[in-house]
């Protein structure tokens, strides 16, 4: 048997309101066998109390079909094993994934199997063991085949002795389960949690001697920039809908806005909302979006990106706000895909390093501005360092600094902290190729980097190192970092890292000036950009080569 999970039209499916399932169930009589027994459920909360089969648009009974579908009965296996549903909010979900384990709970044949929801908190989990309880309740013939258990959040098969439990991650033991069926629900949420990634390994063990099982997840869009967990499933979910990776054992079902639609913000548009609103005039009330986004659009672009997230499934690149650093605006347009330190430097005329950061609880920012030879524009790379504490100290933001790790933007150090040996072995690469104008620090709390810089002749006496103007006498350095964004003079290497750092900048007004500083004071790190603004100091006065920048001259220029 062959099938495909991919659906890379997956675009013109989507905006003709097409099945987002390219295939057929694998195994028909295992799909409309348990299509019965999901359809029959009711859902009491809704008005009248229908059963999904009398309340659920189609999209619904393709996703079922598909899972349970999957499922060949003479070799006990299932050949999909892995699911993944993105879907607006308030699109029923937490009902559904109550109404498919139930389902699996009545369809199991494996006596005193484990099925479980897990959810990240209390509250979440209620939400798909309420209803699921409920919908045993509301049928006579439930009711004796099935026991509840509210103060467990569990509902036991009286025949095979197999349990439905509903977990809260923050609340419950997750390790040493053995479940055969598995359904995640607002995997956004464990993406932020530094651990998630190992629970959820811990939780879906079973599965390697259930062959019949099954994970799930499920989610809405994230209300900040995707990280962690449910990151790294978005992004290999997509990859297997758009055929760049082939895995038929997982399936991917996403509701969100082709490309061009994004670009031409076509999502404001109440005549789109079905696009990733499939429950859109059942679940979702058409008209409470389109009065809501009238008034989201008033507000700053925080609350608007959130709403719009949850709601239209528009994910958060940078989470700008209304105090950011007006070159925010213009940074993810100015990305040079493919530029990197070593193309920056083979393209470059002269290079300028800024350092900042490097405390036990930051970030070592280092970023290197670059001037194109020809051109005379500047590009930028950037990297980080930062010690294995800061992920114990700041666990809200352990999950994202892991991500960077792996795509190679941060290095994170131990108690060697060869941090320092890293940034001196890039600036004496520099050096040595006669690029480097000068090293550009804040003078703060640097004291071992000044020490390491001069064993590499870098030195204050040398003129090729400057302590960096900081705090408002910082505003020119930003300003003309902002301008030549906007201008598209000043371009830089592909990076979340610093993407995440940008967001996170907040611009004070002083008395006669401006400084750049944190949105949210600990969690929120900045110090790339500020390494970034460090070299700008020097890049801007245009040095002219390594031997004849004049370092008295321009630290003269600010007396």
């Amino acid at each position: 048997m062959t099938w495909d999970t991919s659906c890379p039209d997956w675009e013109r499916r989507i905006i003709e309101g097409e099945s987002l399932i390219p295939f057929a169930p694998l195994f028909p009589d295992e799909a409309e066998a348990a299509l019965e027994v999901f359809q029959s459920l009711k859902i009491v909360d809704a008005p009248g109390s229908p059963t999904f089969g009398e309340a659920c648009e189609d999209w619904v009974f393709d996703f079922v079909r598909a899972i349970f579908g999957a499922y060949d009965h003479e070799a006990a296996k299932r050949n999909i094993r892995e699911f993944f549903l993105l879907i607006s909010k308030k699109n029923s979900k937490s009902t559904i994934a109550a109404g498919i384990m139930l389902t699996a709970l009545i369809r199991n044949w494996r006596h005193s199997a484990e099925l479980l929801i897990l959810a990240p908190t209390i509250e979440i989990a209620n939400n798909s063991y309420g209803p699921a309880a409920d919908m045993v309740r509301a049928d006579p013939d439930l009711s004796d085949l099935l026991h509840i258990q509210d103060n467990f959040r569990t509902i036991t098969h009286r025949i095979t002795g197999a349990k439905l439990k509903v977990v809260a991650a923050d609340t419950d033991t997750v390790g040493g389960k053995k479940a055969a069926f598995v359904l995640v629900d607002e995997l956004w949420i464990f993406g932020k949690r530094n651990n998630a990634d190992a629970m959820l390994r811990e939780a879906t063990g079973g599965l390697v001697s259930r062959p019949e099982g099954f994970v799930i997840y499920l989610s809405t869009q994230s209300d900040a920039p995707p990280a962690g967990v449910f990151k790294d499933k978005l992004d290999y979910f997509r990859e297997v809908r758009d055929g760049k990776i082939a895995d038929r054992k997982s399936l991917g079902v996403i509701y969100e806005f082709p490309k061009a639609m994004l670009d031409a913000e076509a999502y404001l548009d109440p005549a789109n909302f079905y696009v990733t609103n499939p429950n859109l005039d059942r679940s979702v009330s058409r008209e409470w979006i389109e009065e809501e986004l009238v008034k989201e659009l008033q507000k700053d672009s925080e609350t608007r990106n959130t709403f719009l997230a949850k709601h239209l499934n528009i994910e958060i690149g940078m989470n700008l706000r209304s105090n950011r650093w007006p070159g925010a605006d213009f940074w993810t347009v100015r990305v040079e895909h493919g530029l990197d330190l070593e193309s920056l430097l083979a393209r470059s005329e002269v290079a300028v390093v800024g350092i900042d950061g490097g405390g036990l609880d930051d970030l070592f920012g280092f970023t290197v501005v670059g001037r194109e030879k020809g051109t005379r524009d500047w590009l930028s790379w950037s990297h980080a360092w930062c010690h294995k504490g800061v992920l114990e100290r700041r666990k809200s933001i352990a999950s994202k600094l892991e991500d960077f790790k792996s795509d190679g933007l941060l290095t994170i150090v131990d108690d060697e902290l060869d941090d320092i040996s890293g940034i001196i072995e890039i600036i004496k690469d520099i050096k040595d190729r006669g690029l480097l104008a000068s090293v550009a620090v804040d003078p703060a709390g640097l004291g071992e980097m000044i020490e390491a810089l001069a064993e590499i002749e870098v030195t204050q006496e040398a003129g090729n190192l400057i302590g960096a103007p900081q705090g408002w006498h910082m505003m020119n350095a930003i300003k003309t970092a902002e301008r030549k964004l906007a201008n598209g003079t000043l371009r830089h290497a592909p990076s979340a890292l610093m993407d995440w750092c940008v967001s996170n900048l907040k611009i004070e007004p002083t008395a006669t000036a401006i400084r750049a500083t944190k949105q949210n004071a600990g969690d929120a790190k900045i110090d790339p950009v500020m390494a970034l603004f460090d070299a700008v100091t020097v890049m801007m006065r245009n040095p002219v080569a390594p031997s004849a920048f004049d370092a008295d001259s321009w630290i003269a220029s600010y007396a």
